[in-house]
């Protein structure tokens, strides 16, 4: 029997303690057993509703054992590519879960995963994008607001920017309550020591530069660069489907090689789920993408909140300068260019 382990909280790692030599495959040659054949490799899982889990595989496999963290109480298991365990227990809310699972493939071949992931948050509010600053100036960072066009819960939402994995998101929301017509922002830097996050009812806790008493002030640690003048921002609730997104370009390129490749992944992405309005079905033009070029840091990426979404650059405007209102509505004077 072959032994294989995954260990994985975020980012799974495979170990494999077979052994591979000439004299073990003409053994098992010898006794009928197919070498050449593959063992099961773990997809991922996610909690499809408040009593359902899917761990999904490479490969059709049964559940020799499963444990949870919170400890949850199973009412069956559905085997196969996509193992289906279906609980008593009501696990939504968008709280983080632990999944301990052994299982066995149709050659005996054994999996070991150790999984962590959200519960399901059956309460996302719709909402949009509303304003973006690309540059910061100590003690001003870095930020994105949403507004909220419904009540709910922000549990679970995850933003990313293409310039950065896009694996991995880097910022997972917590529960935070909100309600039609909240502004929530996310500092991308934190520069001070009153920087709070709040979580609770208190929307005055954050004393730091940049906050807002009428807003849901939320802080990223340190004083990382997460977001760049050519970049794109979008937000996945928990079934992968993008929610909001804006895309944006200083000139009529996408930057360094590196960054370049990274957006047009993103921008793959942002097609197939009709998240961002392209001319071409062939190629990703920068001119499609918002002209970020006469940011600052007092004039931000602001939306047209007079407009409908058209998930296009059209959507957009520069603030005049000194404009930038972090946690409240749009500034509707917009920047104009000096002539040469």
């Amino acid at each position: 029997m072959r032994m294989i382990e995954i260990v994985g909280v975020c980012v799974v790692m495979l170990f494999c303690t077979c052994s591979s030599s000439a004299r073990e495959d003409n053994l098992q040659r010898a006794l009928g057993i197919n070498t050449e054949a593959v063992s099961p490799v773990f997809l991922g899982c996610s909690a499809v509703s408040s009593t359902e889990i899917l761990f999904r595989f490479s490969l059709p496999v049964s559940i020799v054992s499963v444990k949870f963290e919170p400890v949850l109480e199973i009412a069956s298991i559905e085997n196969g590519e996509t193992v289906t365990v279906h609980l008593n227990d009501d696990v939504s809310g968008g709280n983080p879960i632990t999944a301990n699972v052994l299982v066995e493939d149709s050659n005996k071949n054994t999996l070991h995963v150790l999984v962590s992931f959200r519960s399901r948050n059956e309460r996302l509010p719709s909402f949009l994008i509303t304003e973006i600053r690309t540059e910061t100036a100590k003690p001003k960072g870095e930020f994105v607001e949403l507004k909220m066009l419904e009540d709910g819960n922000l549990c679970a939402l995850r933003m990313f920017t293409a310039t950065n994995s896009m694996e991995i998101p880097f910022f997972e929301f917590p529960s935070i309550e909100v309600k039609k017509g909240d502004y929530v922002v996310i500092h991308l830097r934190t520069y001070e020591e009153n920087a709070t996050n709040e979580t609770s009812r208190d929307k005055t806790a954050s004393k730091a530069k940049d906050s807002s008493d009428t807003a849901w002030d939320l802080w990223l640690p340190d004083s990382t660069e997460r977001l760049r003048k050519t970049d794109a921002v979008f937000l996945m609730d928990q079934d992968d489907n993008i929610v909001d997104a804006v895309v944006f370009s200083a000139d009529d390129t996408w930057g360094t090689k590196t960054n370049s490749e990274n957006i047009e992944r993103a921008l793959v992405l942002l097609r197939k789920q009709g998240a961002w309005l392209f001319e071409s079905e062939d190629v990703f033009a920068p001119s499609d993408a918002f002209s970020s070029a006469n940011t600052t840091t007092t004039r931000t990426i602001c939306r047209n909140e007079t407009l409908s979404d058209l998930n296009a650059a059209s959507d957009w405007y520069i603030t005049a300068s000194s404009g930038a209102t972090p946690g409240r509505p749009n500034n509707p004077v917009r920047y104009t260019a000096k002539k040469k």
